[in-house]
């Protein structure tokens, strides 16, 4: 698979996150990148504890201080960084990555990461 463009830098929030749409193995897949800093790290939208999204509200996967990606099901903590659970029922577990880049302004959907 080709790279696929996810969107603009500039529209993601900082610290922000925001879901996307991605072509899975199976069909399409929903991910929500977290942008801090320059740097943006993106997960299946799946928590490790249920397998249930971890959004209530569209693109809000963050805490209220956007210091952690938070499970609003169980409000599970997870590291921005790498998805590592810190709290909550999953403690100990992470969240499935997914390999993204930025290039141009844009941030893309690295080659092979829907698999």
């Amino acid at each position: 698979m080709d790279r696929q463009q996810l969107c603009r830098l500039d529209a993601l929030p900082d610290p922000g996150s925001k879901a996307c749409v991605i072509a899975g193995e199976r069909g399409p897949e929903e991910i929500f990148l977290v942008r801090r800093g320059a740097a943006v790290f993106a997960y299946r939208n799946q928590c490790p504890h249920t397998g249930g999204p971890l959004d209530w509200v569209p693109d809000q996967f963050l805490d209220l201080d956007k210091r952690h990606i938070q499970c609003a099901t169980h409000d599970a903590r997870f590291r921005i960084e790498d998805g590592f659970c810190l709290v909550g029922p999953c403690a100990g577990r992470s969240l499935a990555a997914v390999a993204v880049g930025v290039e141009s302004g844009w941030v893309w959907l690295e080659p092979g990461a829907g698999k």
